[in-house]
């Protein structure tokens, strides 16, 4: 058997051992390449003599050394970038067969989304905000002492509350809706609510806590039911009303970062709270009368109108508002010339 011949069968061997370690994951193009890397730009013809069959042999054994270290070197990926790369056994998996997945890691994207209210944003987690098996849709703060105040305290809402300017936090079922002051610019108050936002749901910390109050000898979590939720005490008026707030109202107002709450039906009149981006906002009256009330005066012929409740600390404000625009308007009487 000649030189060149004797040269190229152990050449072929160690191609051959080569595509074995690999377990066949390597095609033979792949092959290919890494002998063009290795040898020198001339044909195998023109080898000849010992020298030249030598070189035959060191290639092939250096083929066979790079793929060895290409099977034991980690692929340096987005988590492991800041590690020392390291050596793995010889027959641990490699990364280079095993594509790497990242274990416990979840990205966090956060979207906006404005509202009729120029003063309310709603901010999307993409993930559920509210725990389950609640029986309420929504929970909203409106001051720092509710925010950690049973049963449904929150760090996350207590930590928006204390940003200058924020004057409530909205928990929807997969949304938060903060409301601002007039005067503050929501360029100014954005990056901390994402900031706050984001430091929640990396932490794997629960967004409301649920607090057991003690009630005799048992232990009993305190939970308001859903005001739209069926009542077998409601009558066949009422039961027609809350199905069509929850089917075609409560839809709307929550995609506009708000809720609806029923608070009763008296001499034709049903009583509604609006909750979230809704509660303040200037178009809550228009609402109302053109949205609400005149779709149930269409189907339920027993309704006669629509009144918004106003809680007492609504009440409170509405009235000082009432008195302070009656003052200023005195004033402007006083004031202006007598024709």
């Amino acid at each position: 058997m000649s030189r060149v011949n004797l040269a190229t069968t152990k050449f072929s061997l160690k191609l051959h051992e080569v595509h074995r370690q690999v377990n066949d994951h390597f095609t033979v193009g792949f092959l290919a390449i890494m002998i063009f890397k290795f040898l020198p730009r001339f044909s195998l013809n023109h080898l000849r003599g010992k020298q030249n069959e030598r070189i035959l042999e060191h290639v092939a054994f250096g083929l066979v050394r790079h793929i060895h270290k290409s099977l034991r070197l980690p692929i340096m990926i987005a988590p492991n970038a800041q590690r020392r790369p390291t050596l793995q056994r010889l027959h641990q998996p490699s990364a280079l067969l095993k594509p790497s997945v990242a274990v416990g890691r979840r990205s966090i994207f956060i979207q906006t989304e404005e509202t009729p209210n120029t003063n309310a944003l709603k901010f999307l987690p993409n993930q559920p905000v509210l725990p389950p098996g609640l029986t309420t849709s929504f929970i909203e703060y409106l001051n720092p002492k509710s925010t950690l105040t049973p049963p449904y305290s929150s760090l996350l809402a207590s930590k928006l509350m204390a940003i200058p300017d924020v004057t409530s936090v909205f928990y929807g079922t997969d949304f938060i809706t903060i409301t601002k002051n007039q005067e503050a610019e929501w360029i100014h108050i954005k990056p901390e609510i994402f900031s706050l936002i984001t430091e929640t749901l990396t932490s794997g910390a629960p967004i409301v806590n649920v607090t057991s109050t003690k009630s005799g000898d048992m232990n009993n979590v305190h939970e308001e039911n859903d005001s739209l939720s069926y009542n077998e005490n409601d009558s066949e008026v009422v039961g027609m009303i809350k199905e069509l707030l929850e089917l075609r109202i409560r839809p709307a107002i929550q995609e506009d970062g708000g809720d609806i709450e029923f608070r009763g039906f008296e001499n034709g009149q049903v009583l509604l709270k609006l909750r979230g981006a809704c509660r303040t906002c200037d178009s809550s009256t228009v609402t109302l009368k053109n949205g609400i009330e005149g779709m149930l005066m269409h189907y339920i012929e027993e309704v006669k109108g629509v009144k918004q409740v106003l809680d007492e600390e609504e009440e409170i404000a509405a009235r000082e508002f009432a008195k302070f625009e009656e003052k200023l308007h005195q004033q402007k009487s006083v004031t202006s010339p007598v024709s």
